[in-house]
């Protein structure tokens, strides 16, 4: 499932690039990132602008690229910040052009993953708004996020790990069985159009998922942009700014597995 367009994607990168430098704008980039550890911002920068020029670099030449390209320009050190924001810049647009000029039909080599350009271009859109979210947490800005965009980010996450490509290269996924076992999303922000409800149910051979509404084991709820970050563990399950409901125990076991990014 998928809420958004090739276009839309590759038009996202850029856009979440560009939030993304104005929160990180006169930030101290030594700063660390507490959901991210052991990363700083400049760490985080590296991060997100390697990712994008090796997808960039795998789509445009055919070549398979095992290794994120995090190589930036040494200006005036290597975490000098307006050498860092220009490097950053120029990734997401050369991803976005190159993206765009290949078509969402193309495939890539990344890191070991066969994939299409679709693909890769969701993937690096919600890369972007969950380092966003880290970014934000870190100099202590609000963070918001499109609700369709915030809703194909928790969908994309449950592909990923549902993928049997994906779950052989973590051992931990194979772990989210429980026969009777469930979990409810429920955003309790959003249009009815946008569908922000989601049930997990556990069984004995893995998981299965799909949009809906439903009783469940345990319930997460809350402002859709908030379950977004618990669901990708940028916000502590027992945050105030949202609510669980049941055995809070079975979704923290869900977390433990599941991360990304």
């Amino acid at each position: 499932m998928t809420l958004l367009g090739y276009d839309r994607y590759c038009d996202e990168v850029v856009t979440q690039t560009d939030l993304l430098r104005e929160l990180l704008r006169g930030a101290d980039l030594s700063a660390a990132v507490p959901t991210c550890p052991d990363w700083t911002l400049a760490a985080l920068v590296r991060h997100i602008g390697g990712n994008l020029r090796s997808v960039e670099t795998a789509v445009r030449t055919g070549a398979s690229v095992d290794a994120p390209d995090e190589q930036v320009p040494d200006v005036a050190g290597p975490d000098d910040p307006t050498a860092l924001d220009a490097w950053l810049a120029e990734g997401a647009a050369r991803f976005a052009d190159t993206l765009r000029e290949a078509g969402p039909d193309a495939e890539a080599r990344v890191w070991g993953f066969q994939k299409s350009t679709a693909f890769w271009a969701r993937r690096a859109t919600h890369d972007l708004v969950i380092h966003r979210a880290d970014a934000a947490g870190t100099v202590g800005a609000d963070y918001t996020v499109a609700p369709q965009l915030a809703a194909d980010a928790i969908d994309e996450l449950l592909e990923l790990v549902s993928d049997p490509q994906v779950a052989a290269s973590s051992p931990r996924l194979a772990e989210l069985r429980g026969p009777g076992k469930s979990i409810h999303l429920h955003a309790t922000d959003t249009e009815a159009e946008v569908a922000a409800e989601w049930l997990i149910e556990l069984g004995a051979d893995g998981f299965t998922w799909r949009r809906g509404h439903d009783k469940a084991t345990v319930a997460l709820r809350g402002p859709l942009a908030d379950v977004l970050r618990v669901f990708y563990r940028r916000l502590p399950a027992d945050s105030e700014r949202v609510e669980v409901l049941g055995e809070a125990a079975l979704l923290d076991f869900w977390l433990e597995r599941v991360s990304l990014g």
